[in-house]
């Protein structure tokens, strides 16, 4: 009975090692492995590590990062400056003015590269202020001969900017003033917003040139009443920018207010004025910086509502009005009626008619009364060339 007990327990016992060592066997075995894996992970660890401290100690990436390229490309700048290809030889002068006019700018990217002003007022350079003379024209300049006489001899102290139709592509010859003045133009139409995009498209492309310091609109019926120096002067010394604005309580006045141009733009503030204007740096910057009000004449002012006539006088009221002379220097002939001035012809064109035009007023000009109020007269047709360029010599003192 004992021997059977014993042999049971034997049995029993040899059951348990077995098992015992079954399941030793298997944790043996799970650790091995895990151990086996940790160690892989770790060797790859340990390589990846190297080889980017390596890379990261060697590389000339920590003193000479690369450029990353930009989620979306920037526009496909033209040389507007033609800076030089050696980048070592740049200038402050080759930042100071396009010495082309022409570009691909869109005119988003035009108004915005034209808002840019120094911060440092004073000029670390010499610099001799010019006037811009801005044509805005619908055809080619007929009266360009009498101008080309108005410049002859003040070269450095003036530029010439023309916005003409695209299919005026003809160059005048090389000796001209006007030889490659153009500036890239679209077409302008007569009482629409077109007209002022022109306008500031003008602007725009004259403030690139930062020795431009006032800036005049002109157009081709245009002509001075005065010779280069006095104009010149006039303007250099003002302390004022010359822009007509004033408060029309007529239908065609503060009758052509929308109210749909409210809160921004209020009734109190809606100015009428010429279109032919003006302006020194500072308020030709703000005008083209301007993305508050005009968009709302672009698009409430609609005729019989004229931007043209409209938006510049308001525009000045609001931002800066004691900058403004509220008179305009260019002069017409609005006593015939009509929806436009008079245009003067050949048997108009005399002495005393111009002296009348150039004396026959009385203005205040920097708080003194002057009888010098207008500077430019229009609307002249071409036929009036030859007359104009005969009386010029002895009126305007120009050449023969």
């Amino acid at each position: 009975m004992k021997q059977c007990k014993i042999t049971v327990l034997v049995k029993e016992l040899a059951i348990r090692i077995k098992k015992e060592v079954r399941e030793w066997s298997f944790q043996m075995a799970t650790t091995i492995i895990f151990c086996i894996s940790m160690a892989f992970v770790v060797f790859i660890l340990a390589m990846f590590i190297n080889d980017r401290v390596r890379k990261f100690v060697t590389s000339e990436e920590l003193y000479f990062p690369q450029q990353r390229p930009f989620s979306s490309p920037l526009p496909n700048w033209p040389p507007l400056a033609c800076f030089p290809c050696n980048y070592s030889s740049w200038g402050l002068r080759d930042w100071l003015a396009p010495k082309e006019l022409w570009h691909s700018m869109s005119d988003e990217e035009l108004m915005w590269r034209a808002s840019m002003v120094p911060h440092v007022e004073e000029h670390p350079y010499n610099r001799t202020p010019k006037v811009a003379f801005m044509f805005l024209t619908r055809e080619r300049l007929p009266l360009a001969p009498l101008w080309a006489k108005f410049f002859n001899g003040h070269k450095g102290l003036f530029s010439i900017y023309l916005h003409a139709p695209s299919e005026f592509t003809r160059e005048p010859p090389e000796s001209s003033v006007f030889y490659k003045r153009r500036i890239p133009s679209k077409p302008v139409e007569w009482g629409r917003s077109t007209m002022v995009d022109a306008e500031r498209r003008l602007l725009a492309n004259a403030l690139l040139d930062f020795l431009n310091e006032r800036f005049v609109l002109l157009s081709e019926t245009c002509v001075p009443l005065f010779n280069f120096p006095t104009i010149y002067n006039y303007l250099m010394n003002s302390n004022q920018s010359f822009l007509s604005s004033f408060d029309d309580p007529r239908p065609i006045g503060r009758g052509r207010y929308n109210k749909r141009m409210g809160p921004t733009i209020a009734l109190s503030d809606w100015r009428k004025g010429s279109q032919w204007f003006e302006v020194h740096r500072k308020l030709a910057i703000k005008i083209v910086s301007d993305i508050k009000y005009y968009p709302i004449f672009r698009e409430h002012c609609k005729p019989p509502c004229y931007v043209d006539e409209h938006y510049l006088a308001t525009f000045g009221n609001i931002v800066d009005p004691n900058s403004m002379s509220n008179r305009t220097i260019t002069w017409v002939d609005w006593s015939r009626g009509g929806s436009h001035p008079a245009t003067f012809v050949r048997n108009d064109i005399s002495e005393g008619f111009l002296n009348q035009v150039r004396d026959g007023f009385n203005c205040t000009y920097n708080g003194v009364t002057t009888s010098i109020c207008f500077l430019f007269g229009r609307k002249f047709h071409p036929n009036t060339l030859q007359p104009l360029l005969k009386v010029a010599p002895a009126l305007l003192h120009f050449d023969p």
